[in-house]
């Protein structure tokens, strides 16, 4: 099966966002009365928010207002990162790679839509860059579970065996190889070895292997 599409996750990937997603969560929460701390949220990262915040909120056996808990730290996200967010190192130069190739591309993220469009906004792809988003609002199951790539690929017009993934995140990688796509990681948030399951590994987008775009 030959390399049609790639279906990017966003946070950790495309954009440098985990600082202040975690610097949201951790302010939402002091509002409420409860102190985290940012490693709190490490073994939930790259599950979509409703994950990331519940998960500690179980940690500290603490009550989790899903969607009123998730909109004030998506308030806080945008406050934090007006003119703050980047694209993380090589991201334009393999998207351009990509499309040069005549690959389809799709962004598939746990986050909310709301997120998703801050971070779109704030990269900045030319019209037509991207051709499918899938956010984590338009699927039941969560990564580690394959739903949101199957989604992506589906909305691509091709089958998960056709499409690369590219992850940063342990659970996204799962995802990727559940789904049957093959998988590239990055290693923006997690160690290699912690990413072992990925069919490549690259420490940025400037400096993926061949290979990855070679089947």
């Amino acid at each position: 099966m030959s390399l049609k599409g790639i279906l990017f996750d966003m946070d950790g990937v495309l954009v440098d966002s985990e600082e202040f997603i975690c610097e949201a969560a951790i302010r939402m929460f002091k509002e409420r009365g409860l102190e985290v701390k940012a490693e709190d949220f490490v073994p939930f990262v790259g599950m979509g928010e409703n994950r990331y915040l519940g998960g500690v909120a179980e940690k500290y056996h603490f009550p989790f207002d899903r969607e009123k808990d998730k909109q004030r730290t998506y308030e806080i996200y945008g406050e934090l990162t007006k003119g703050r967010l980047k694209a993380l190192p090589g991201v334009y130069q393999f998207v351009v790679q990509c499309r040069k190739k005549g690959l389809k591309i799709a962004i598939a993220t746990s986050a909310d839509k709301v997120k998703l469009e801050i971070n779109l906004q704030a990269l900045q792809f030319p019209d037509g860059t991207i051709d499918a988003t899938v956010n984590g609002l338009e699927v039941e199951h969560k990564k580690p579970d394959p739903e949101i790539y199957r989604v992506a690929a589906k909305k691509l017009g091709l089958r998960p065996e056709e499409c690369l993934v590219v992850e940063d995140a342990v659970s996204g990688v799962k995802a990727g190889k559940a789904a049957g796509c093959r998988v590239l990681a990055v290693l923006t948030s997690f160690p290699a070895e912690k990413l072992n399951e990925a069919d490549w590994v690259c420490t940025s987008l400037a400096e993926v292997p061949a290979g990855a775009l070679e089947w």
